[in-house]
């Protein structure tokens, strides 16, 4: 687990000074090493200028602690830059061991060299997981940029002209003064709906995120640049469904669930389990414990407000299960402190309201930890989020006629006007996502409102300037095969966007942020092609989501002590907001901050701002993200 950076310049200004500095801006991700090495590839047919090439990376050490597993690791013509761990590697020394290779070390890394030098870019179909990796090849004279299948592994690339920067967080490239600061403001437009920029777009112009599933190859021939996919979950989603009973398909998912929890326990240091008492991180709790004398780490982060507040839950949990349990009650001073950090670990604006307990709750575990296991992509594989329901319900269970009827008369009807119903919560959002939903008659674009803090008329009336509509897979939706009914699709669709660049976002820059390796055992690829092929009676059956989760749950805790209200895994901002953190609020989203920026009208957010201080029931995340993108503006860009 690392970091890394890099550039390729034709224009051969870039040199070892500034390689260092973009490295070293990610210290955070690798405190136990760094390697920096500049190389210069020739011209065409050694008559062109050529490119200077440059590998950085900062080292965790998680496998192989001896210097041997320092990078940039050589082999031949060979140079790899890697962040991320490689589960199988043993199996794949072993297959490679057996055609005559050797090794030095027990680096996952050497793996990777050896196993490209024989099989090519086909050896990422042997990787089991998570990973983002640069390959020079000096005999092809092409860099590749690869990552993960999930996307666990951030990958981020500004190309302009003559010079192409790569690295696992945007603030390596801020090193690079080829690097420009220049807003989107059509993926900030993203941002403020989603809180969260889907890929392939990032906070600038010119910067990508490389897509899960695909490698970036650059040609230092011709200079050309192509993306190309090796794994798509839509791939698997568009499989024929299998027939199974349900037993069968319960033991199979036990099967494989085993499996993928104990390949993210290999390690060469001590490994926890991030717990909040809910069935996807009970799960991986339940299986590894099971069987086992020693006692797993777990740890909770609880809260003072009852209603957010999981950790009482996850304290029994941990108790029958019999782990080595630690618990940390979070105060608002303590979350004040930490709002103060969120823009230098999230470098781009990401307003996730999970993002202050996930890094103290990282913090908590690195104290007696160097790994931590996350539950993330129990709800996106197995079915596990109300919006699924809500969309299949909005779509299926109406007349088309009637959904069309009542999306037009809501376009004459100004909700602000409508008695009673206008002073409810978040009433005008809600009433024009209902009538979005209506004139789509699609439960994919269904999805893609729920999901919506701020629809795009919101956004539009926020920002000074007209915003172009970029693409996301959320318009993705006919690329589904509709060979099973709603729901698979719906979970296709939001592995590809919240899954991605919200969930598994917060927890990589979290966990790093205190030199923490996050790991994320569900989302093992074979976990999730076989899930993909279940019919989705196995998610959701007679409105019981994750049905086939928690019956392997149950298998090894108790159902009363598992079934009980889902509460969600949020900091309480709307108690903070009122309190310790009001004047924060006041600051930054007053008419002169919000000038500076020179992104937003002030006036409908400073009207939002003061009726929600004034207790109206006004929705606070709308108040969040823009808060989150002045505290990111003001870190990054300038002063407000």
């Amino acid at each position: 687990m690392c970091g890394i950076a890099g550039f390729i310049d034709f224009r051969k200004n870039s040199g070892p000074d500034v390689l260092r500095r973009m490295t070293d801006a990610m210290t955070h991700r690798g405190p136990d090493d760094a390697g920096y090495e500049v190389y210069e590839a020739p011209g065409v047919f050694h008559e062109s200028p050529g490119a200077f090439i440059g590998f950085g990376q900062r080292r965790l050490s998680i496998l192989d602690l001896s210097p041997l597993g320092h990078q940039p690791m050589h082999f031949g013509d060979l140079i790899v830059d890697f962040n991320g761990e490689i589960y199988n590697f043993k199996e794949i020394r072993k297959e490679l061991e057996e055609k005559g290779y050797t090794f030095t070390s027990w680096s996952d890394t050497e793996v990777i060299l050896k196993g490209y030098h024989c099989w090519g870019m086909e050896v990422v179909q042997k990787f089991i997981g998570m990973y983002a990796i640069a390959l020079y090849d000096k005999i092809q004279e092409k860099v590749m940029l690869i990552r993960d299948r999930a996307g666990v592994k951030p990958l981020y690339f500004f190309r302009k002209e003559d010079v192409l920067l790569f690295g696992s967080e945007l603030k390596a490239l801020y090193e690079h003064p080829a690097f420009e600061k220049k807003i989107d403001a059509n993926s900030l437009a993203l941002f403020l709906q989603y809180s969260y920029i889907p890929a392939p777009h990032s906070i600038f112009r010119d910067t990508f995120k490389v897509l899960p599933g695909h490698y970036l190859v650059v040609d230092l021939k011709n200079r050309q640049q192509e993306l190309i996919k090796y794994w798509d979950v839509f791939d698997a989603y568009n499989q024929p469904k299998i027939a199974v009973s349900d037993q069968e398909a319960i033991d199979e998912t036990d099967k494989l669930l085993k499996n993928a929890y104990e390949y993210r326990m290999v390690a060469d240091v001590p490994v926890g389990i991030f717990l909040s008492g809910g069935y996807d991180s009970s799960s991986v709790a339940a299986l590894l414990q099971t069987g086992r004398t020693e006692r797993l780490k777990t740890f909770t982060i609880g809260f003072h407000e009852d209603e957010f507040n999981e950790a009482p839950e996850a304290k029994k949990i941990a108790d029958y299960l019999g782990t080595d349990h630690t618990e940390w009650y979070l105060t608002s001073k303590e979350a004040g402190g930490v709002l103060d950090l969120l823009p230098g670990i999230y470098d781009e604006p990401f307003a996730d309201n999970s993002t202050v307990p996930t890094v103290l709750v990282s913090k908590l575990a690195r104290q007696q930890v160097k790994v931590a296991l996350s539950a993330d992509g129990g709800d996106e594989i197995f079915g596990g989020y109300n919006k699924f329901n809500q969309a299949e319900r909005y779509t299926t269970r109406m007349p088309a006629a009637l959904q069309g009827l009542l999306s037009g008369t809501m376009s004459l009807i100004n909700p602000k006007h409508i008695p009673y119903f206008n002073k409810k919560y978040n009433f005008a959002t809600r009433y024009e996502k209902m009538k979005l939903i209506w004139k789509s008659q699609d439960p994919v674009q269904a999805v893609k409102y729920i999901s919506q803090y701020i629809t795009e008329s919101e956004v539009a009336s926020f920002l000074r300037e007209d915003f172009e509509r970029y693409p996301t897979f959320f318009d993705d939706g006919g690329r589904l095969e509709k060979n099973d009914g709603i729901v698979n699709r719906l979970l296709a669709i939001d592995y590809k966007t919240f899954l991605v660049d919200n969930n598994l976002v917060k927890v990589d820059r979290a966990t790093m942020s205190v030199g923490l390796e996050g790991r994320e055992p569900m989302l093992d690829h074979r976990v999730v092609e076989f899930l993909a092929k279940l019919p989705s009676s196995f998610k959701i059956r007679d409105g019981v989501n994750k049905w086939l989760l928690k019956q392997v749950v149950h298998k090894y805790i108790p159902r009363e002590l598992m079934e009980r209200p889902k509460r969600p895994f949020i900091a309480p901002l709307l108690v903070w907001f009122k309190d310790d953190l009001k004047e924060q609020l006041k600051y930054y989203l007053s008419e002169r901050a919000l000038g500076i920026t020179g992104m937003f009208d002030a006036a409908p957010i400073v009207a939002l701002r003061d009726r929600y201080l004034a207790g109206e029931k006004v929705n606070y995340q709308k108040l969040w993200q823009v808060l989150i993108f002045q505290l990111w503006y003001d870190r990054w860009i300038a002063k407000l």
